[in-house]
């Protein structure tokens, strides 16, 4: 399989995540399909400003973190993660739903617990990587289409609404990002 250059900055970028990080003075980056926009922790964490104004400088700076490794460890885009989580949660850490679902990723925690993900799913972190897991699994075994729709629905999809809400929401991070 050939891949184009940007695919291979993205396996690089992805490569330098996962091991701890790029090197000092290598920007944490996940390259978007087109010539030149790139997608950063720097842009996760304006993203989250706009949805969330009561986070802090530091869970801002958490939050992009967790999303820039973890779509990167489980091969997902990091817009999509991030507008999945804004869709969720708008950004809010401490939320639970109704249903019991956690957190950033609202992830229920029956889905959380057979996964090997450490500590508290409240946790930042763990949280991020359990949605990062669910959401790349579903894309992997149904497409993404109705991978994203699983997400929200599971193994019963009852129609395309959140499905257009991550769309729109993916659509308006690439708009900020050119701008």
């Amino acid at each position: 399989m050939r891949r184009s250059g940007t695919t291979a900055l993205a396996l690089v970028c992805a490569v330098l995540v996962f091991d701890g990080g790029p090197p000092v003075g290598v920007p944490d980056v996940v390259a978007i399909p087109g010539p030149t926009k790139i997608f950063g922790s720097e842009d996760v964490s304006e993203q989250l400003r706009r949805l969330n104004s009561t986070l802090t400088e530091h869970e801002r700076r958490r939050i992009s973190a967790a999303v820039m490794k973890y779509s990167a460890k489980y091969g997902l885009d990091a817009r999509l993660v991030t507008a999945v989580m804004g869709v969720e949660s708008t950004a809010r850490p401490w939320v639970r739903s109704p249903m019991g679902a956690v957190g950033l990723m609202q992830v229920m925690p029956h889905m959380a617990s057979p996964l090997a993900v450490a500590g508290n799913l409240t946790t930042i972190e763990s949280n991020v990587e359990a949605g990062c897991m669910i959401l790349a699994d579903n894309i992997r075994r149904l497409g993404e289409e109705d991978g994203i729709s699983a997400y929200f629905w599971g193994s019963d999809i009852r129609g395309v609404s959140y499905l257009h809400r991550v769309r729109a929401a993916r659509a308006a991070l690439d708009r900020q990002t050119e701008s």
